[in-house]
């Protein structure tokens, strides 16, 4: 693999145009895990909802005891959004659904 193999471009939904770089690895494993969370179709779940589901779903070599987990699953959610491959409820605490 390699050095540009290793990172992935992802998006902000709250900053547009915005694109940053960040470990392939944990992205995929973080993303893959949430969307396989995430159900269909509003109300959704919330942020602390689907952390809570998809820990158990993240490689330990790369989130050993769920570290950095609630960071990067932030980061996805914020791309997935813009990507328009998850939206969000208008909910008290914020709920996440894919369309």
């Amino acid at each position: 693999m390699s050095r540009n193999d290793d990172k992935v471009e992802v998006e902000n939904v709250n900053v547009p145009g915005h694109v940053t770089r960040v470990d392939r690895a944990k992205y995929t494993a973080m993303r893959k895990a949430l969307l396989r969370v995430m159900p269909r179709g509003a109300p959704g779940i919330s942020a602390k909802q689907a952390k809570a589901k998809a820990l158990p779903l993240l490689p330990d070599d790369l989130f050993p005891n769920g570290e950095k987990s609630g960071w990067w699953l932030k980061t996805v959610q914020l791309d997935l959004e813009a990507k328009k491959l998850l939206r969000r409820a208008p909910t008290k605490p914020l709920t996440f659904y894919r369309p």
